[in-house]
């Protein structure tokens, strides 16, 4: 029994002898699509995980500085890195925070923000798992970003990991063993549209015997190099573009609506071919003229003549 106890001692020994060693793995972050017409921020979370042994007979305290560089779409400045599409560039920023405030830099890179320093402690059988989380954000305000699927690749290069026995609490300068993981950041912008609009108002008027004229507007937003058509409808009516109807109870004004100042180009829906108007989106709003006019016609009783006309912006 004696040689079997010893035998067990000895097989253990070689465990307890062993130096630091740790390995990483980082999974993915996706933005999934992002609207950039709405000007806000849209966040997303990787996960960074570490496994590590050691020798309990040193120290339980491992030290660990994760640095993450600016990844294969670079960074503009110190607030942005960017993902890629083709030459189309997304701004977006990686944290080591919830709060998204402190920016996980690296050593590596021309930029104030540096590595997290992150600490593990081995337990009594002398390894330890564990993860921490990276916060991510594509930033507000990027209405010219062209739709289109965008990344930023962060190989072995970008981040490093340099770990050691310490009792530091920063990584200031980092030193130990060095490896690196790699992962990738992307995000999908899907092309959109914005539209809103200005109501046509004719005033107050007495005999309808000469033309009145008057403008509205519509606004479209869409992502840059997004085409789209926008028609006006009928009216309550469903009349033709120049022959649209305000109406009080039985009683009507006819107007039209045009697409130019001249009032010579109708501006109407499918059912009137060539009367729409179309144009490309640059992420800003692009403001269309409607020209309204009531041409000379027999004036009706006194009161308040309305109509609603339905925009459709198409994309």
């Amino acid at each position: 029994m004696l040689r079997a106890i010893g035998f067990l001692l000895f097989s253990l020994l070689p465990s307890l002898c062993l130096s630091q060693s740790c390995s990483f793995t980082a999974t993915d972050m996706s933005f999934g699509p992002v609207d950039t017409l709405t000007g806000g921020p849209v966040n997303s979370t990787a996960t960074i995980s570490v496994s590590c042994t050691g020798d309990l007979l040193t120290q339980r305290r491992i030290l660990i500085c994760p640095g993450i560089g600016a990844g294969s779409g670079g960074a503009s400045s110190a607030a942005a890195r960017q993902m890629l599409n083709g030459t189309h560039t997304l701004n977006y920023q990686l944290y080591s925070d919830s709060g998204r405030s402190i920016v996980w830099g690296s050593n590596n890179w021309a930029y104030p923000a540096k590595p997290p320093a992150y600490a593990v402690n081995l337990n009594l059988l002398g390894f330890v798992n564990s993860s921490t989380t990276l916060y991510g954000t594509v930033l507000g305000s990027q209405g010219a970003a062209a739709p289109g699927p965008y990344l930023s690749a962060f190989a072995t290069a970008d981040t490093y990991f340099i770990y050691r026995y310490s009792a530091d609490t920063t990584c200031d300068a980092p030193a130990g063993t060095l490896t690196g993981v790699s992962f990738n950041v992307n995000a999908n912008v899907a092309p959109n549209c914005l539209v809103s609009v200005g109501n046509v108002d004719f005033g107050t008027r007495g005999v309808l015997s000469a033309n009145v004229d008057a403008t509205g507007s519509v606004t479209a937003t869409c992502t840059a190099g997004t085409t789209y058509t926008i028609s006006l409808g009928g009216g309550l009516a469903n009349a033709a573009p120049t022959a649209r109807k305000m109406s009080k109870a039985a009683e009507t004004v006819t107007y039209g609506l045009y697409k130019d100042t001249n009032r010579s180009q109708p501006w109407g829906d499918a059912t009137t071919p060539g009367s729409t108007v179309a144009g490309t989106g640059t992420g800003a709003a692009q403001v269309l003229t409607v020209y309204g006019r009531v041409p000379p016609q027999t004036t009706p009783t006194p009161g308040t003549y309305t109509d609603t006309v339905v925009v459709t912006l198409t994309y």
